[in-house]
């Protein structure tokens, strides 16, 4: 097996992969629509469509986070400047016009994290600074159209004048899978840096308050944590499984045990048939459980099984792809296909480095 290192690097890279691969899908919450538009399936990177079947873009608040209406200006003017007016138009992509191996916006805001992390240990208050530059560039320093609720309602608190520390919104979404994100960049670097996982838990959990404050989602993110230090660890896959299982049993519910061990032969029967498809967490952390147990001999088609199964397979993407990367460290060639690899190779490189030879106490 490869050592601890070796698989926070794969699990860095697969994250990226698995974001790149449902980028031109995200949010397509009717599978057919996906082999309308590619036949046979996303096989590989692809640009977004022109045109997405299922978006509700338009429905989303401009002001903040949430449903609303157009009117507000967080969008255009704080954030996503020069973006806003395709907002109001149905049908728009929500990532609108990005090519093929581009990455969306919490990708990104992964690789500001590794970047932040190349300095040294994580500080919430500095990675917040360096998010709120980030976000509010002129022009933006991402490609991306939308921004997810967490995003809108921060930015409105900001705007408002709260502290960066004070600026995360509660809305109905707050719950979601995008909330770890971020999280997975953080995690794998610190525990490749031979930080307890106890230690990286409080860091992580520090983070999410800052975007994400939620009971239920920091649960999760706390056996996300452990999981990928008890991985990184693992000496073989079916050791790397029965981790896999045991955090399912303790953090998912007990609906998703026995499918770990008797799946059936459609992943759509449990892939928005027991589960649904949508961001919120209850339903989305059994689903990156479920197709992680499966498809760990074979991550490059977890990951496609996971976008061609449409909703939210960018966020659940990178979270599964992080936790197939740290049981396995594979390396796939499709990384070297993302449009940004030398960058983001680099940030990997530049957050893992001067690590110790092990990962003793991790």
């Amino acid at each position: 097996m490869p050592n601890p290192v070796e698989k926070a690097r794969s699990g860095l890279q697969l994250m990226f992969v698995a974001d790149a691969l449902s980028m031109p899908v995200h949010w397509y919450y009717d599978p057919r629509d996906i082999s309308r538009q590619f036949p046979g399936g996303i096989q590989g990177f692809e640009a977004a469509p022109a045109k997405h079947p299922s978006s509700i873009m338009n429905l989303h608040s401009t002001s903040g986070g949430g449903r609303g209406g157009q009117n507000g200006s967080i969008v255009g003017e704080v954030i996503l400047k020069g973006r806003k007016s395709l907002w109001g138009q149905q049908g728009v992509h929500y990532h609108h016009g990005m090519p093929a191996g581009e990455n969306t916006l919490n990708a990104h805001c992964a690789r500001l994290m590794l970047r932040h992390l190349q300095a040294g240990d994580y500080s919430g208050p500095g990675f917040l600074e360096a998010y709120a530059r980030f976000m509010t560039a002129d022009p933006p320093l991402h490609p991306d159209t939308y921004a997810e609720s967490f995003h809108r309602g921060f930015f409105a608190n900001w705007r408002a004048g709260k502290d960066l520390t004070r600026c995360a919104a509660v809305t109905h979404d707050t719950p979601s899978i995008g909330g770890l994100v971020m999280i997975g960049a953080l995690a794998l670097t610190l525990l490749a840096r031979g930080m307890p996982a106890d230690s990286v838990k409080q860091a992580a959990r520090t983070q999410l308050g800052h975007t994400h404050p939620d009971e239920g989602l920091t649960r999760v993110c706390d056996a996300y944590v452990q999981l990928l230090s008890k991985l990184l660890l693992s000496t073989a896959i079916d050791e790397a499984r029965e981790q896999i299982a045991v955090t399912a049993a303790s953090s998912a519910g007990s609906g998703i045990v026995s499918l770990l061990h008797k799946p059936p032969r459609d992943d759509s029967f449990v892939v928005g048939g027991k589960y649904s498809l949508a961001c919120y967490i209850d339903s989305s952390w059994p689903v990156v459980l479920y197709l992680a147990h499966k498809y760990l001999e074979d991550p490059l088609q977890g990951l496609l099984q996971n976008t061609n199964l449409g909703g939210e397979n960018c966020h659940r993407g990178a979270v599964l792809g992080t936790i197939l990367g740290a049981a396995s460290g594979c390396r796939l060639e499709l990384f070297e296909q993302l449009l940004h690899a030398d960058q983001i190779q680099a940030e990997i490189e530049g957050a893992l480095q001067n690590l110790p030879a092990n990962l003793d106490g991790a």
